[in-house]
């Protein structure tokens, strides 16, 4: 009779084969969607049913995906903006709050030099929602560069004092006085508004969106500066033995991690609520960690991955016809966080069977 024994071991992967990258993220959002069919089951629902009222909510009409393309938008500026942190392995969890600032510094042009001409004042709120949105996210990456502060805590508590921020000048110094009691700013002129395409309210900012995924792909994936990214990201102690400058690249990539959710605010600002308000962003830069990881950080995937997820959006206030509360959709978004994150492992252990 044989003793012989079977073990099981997971073992470092030296390169991650691009069809396991691809087939763990599917894998994960199935299993999200599994799980989240039993949480719909417990409450008497028709898993089924609801997920096919969503996608006819999000993608079955002319309305619903001019809606979705609406959402995308800042999905996209802010999942490139932590996807470029992610590849250095810096946890910028502060999208949220840099895309509140990005809002504020926007509003600031409309509010204070409302008579520029709009070929003055769109590119000025673009400047100063990127630079502010860059900064809030430099608050983390200075004490992380100089003491090795943990950013993610840091960029996480900074995500409060920005939305309370915004949230103290539109219930208190820039009210409108004639907005019935509402919390929000006075409505802004059209000079600093994007043109929308047609009778729907997708906006130019889509433009922005998608030049801002070229760009960074060919910035990651073309230049000097690219590469040492990835390298640094990959192995600190290889790039410092190559003589990179690790706290010179990590100021830069979380300023422009922080850059592009703060033009996502300004987005939001000039296309769609053309004021300032304490809802400017509904858990974009949240949302935007999943999106980053589920695209595996590829810039051009993220586009893409972005319209699926404003979708998600879009059909989560479909399903508030049968009675479901509209945040169906981010049981589902955390759901699926959970199942990538612990998918992400087999990416980078594979496993393996050893018998003796």
């Amino acid at each position: 009779m044989s003793n012989t024994k079977t073990k099981i071991k997971f073992e470092k992967r030296l390169e991650t084969p691009l069809i396991v990258n691809i087939v763990v993220p599917i894998v994960g959002v199935i299993l999200a969607l599994i799980f989240c069919s039993f949480l719909l089951l417990a409450i008497k629902q028709n898993p089924l049913a609801i997920y096919g009222m969503m996608f006819s909510g999000a993608f079955g009409s002319a309305y619903g995906l001019s809606e979705t393309l609406v959402k995308a938008i800042p999905l996209i500026l802010a999942s490139l903006g932590v996807s470029i942190a992610f590849r250095m392995l810096l946890w910028n969890i502060g999208a949220e709050g840099q895309i509140f600032m990005g809002a504020f510094a926007a509003s600031l042009v409309p509010m204070f030099l409302p008579n520029l001409p709009f070929f003055i004042t769109l590119p000025l709120m673009f400047i100063l929602a990127a630079i502010f949105g860059g900064l809030w996210c430099l608050l983390a990456a200075i004490p992380k560069a100089l003491w090795n502060v943990n950013e993610t805590i840091v960029t996480l508590m900074l995500n409060y004092i920005a939305i309370n921020w915004v949230e103290y000048l539109v219930y208190g110094p820039w009210k409108d006085p004639n907005g019935y009691n509402f919390p929000y700013t006075k409505i802004f002129g059209q000079n600093s508004w994007f043109s929308t395409f047609g009778t729907t309210r997708v906006h130019t900012g889509i433009i922005i969106a998608v030049i801002m995924a070229f760009i960074l792909y060919f910035a990651i994936q073309k230049t000097r500066w690219g590469y040492e990214v990835k390298v640094i990201g990959e192995s600190p102690k290889a790039s410092r033995y190559a003589g990179m400058n690790i706290k010179k690249n990590i100021l830069i990539v979380m300023f422009l991690s922080g850059a592009l959710a703060g033009i996502a605010g300004m987005g939001e600002v000039a296309g769609i609520s053309h004021r300032l308000t304490d809802t400017i962003s509904t858990n974009f830069g949240y949302t935007a960690i999943i999106i980053a990881w589920l695209s595996r950080l590829h810039p051009l995937m993220i586009v893409i991955v972005s319209f699926l997820f404003g979708g998600l959006l879009v059909g989560g206030f479909s399903v508030q016809m049968v009675g479901l509360s509209g945040s169906t959709a981010l049981m589902i978004q955390g759901a699926i966080l959970f199942f990538i994150l612990a998918g992400d492992f087999f990416t980078k252990y594979k496993i393996k069977v050893i018998k003796g």
